[in-house]
């Protein structure tokens, strides 16, 4: 159970939640998103997951390797960033976590309460929808908030006709 929404309390706004992975349709969630987000005078949060899985060397190499992932993470982040700010017109809250993608997420919609949408992008790839969605759609328990799932088909027009 996700505690109580506040983005429509005064001096809050409803936030959209977009993930930035390196999987090709994440920019297609974030363009959503970040449209929806512009259009409706709300937040666009962007939460980038440094897996944890790959850390279990010995200490001093898990540091580095971290370091290192942690860099890569805060390149990605301020390129997407400076894309929604260029081509979109909106400022971006940034946030860099460490561990499984779907725990990170359930775990910034819980602090963060103005949160109110989760945006995902679907691969059309023969490999499945991607393993974001998978995950979210798989659960086996209802999701705590609404998602809204976005085909990597859409091009930025029909995103912007939608958003």
């Amino acid at each position: 159970m996700v505690s109580q929404r506040q983005s429509r309390l005064e001096g809050h706004r409803r936030k959209f939640l977009a993930v930035v992975d390196d999987s090709p349709e994440s920019a297609r969630a974030v363009r959503y998103a970040g449209m929806r987000a512009k259009n409706s005078t709300g937040g666009l949060v962007l939460l980038y997951v440094i897996s944890d899985a790959d850390f279990n060397q010995w200490i001093g190499v898990a540091d580095v390797m971290r370091a290192e992932a942690r860099e890569e993470a805060e390149a990605v982040m301020a390129k997407v960033a400076q894309d929604v700010r260029e081509n979109i017109g909106h400022e971006p809250e940034l946030v860099i976590r460490e561990g499984k993608a779907t725990e990170q997420i359930l775990k910034l919609i819980e602090e963060d309460r103005d949160v109110a949408i989760l945006v995902l992008a679907a691969s059309s790839g023969k490999d499945g929808p991607g393993p974001l969605v998978t995950a979210v759609a798989g659960r086996g328990t209802p999701f705590p908030i609404p998602v809204t799932i976005v085909p990597d088909t859409l091009t930025d027009e029909e995103i912007a006709a939608l958003a």
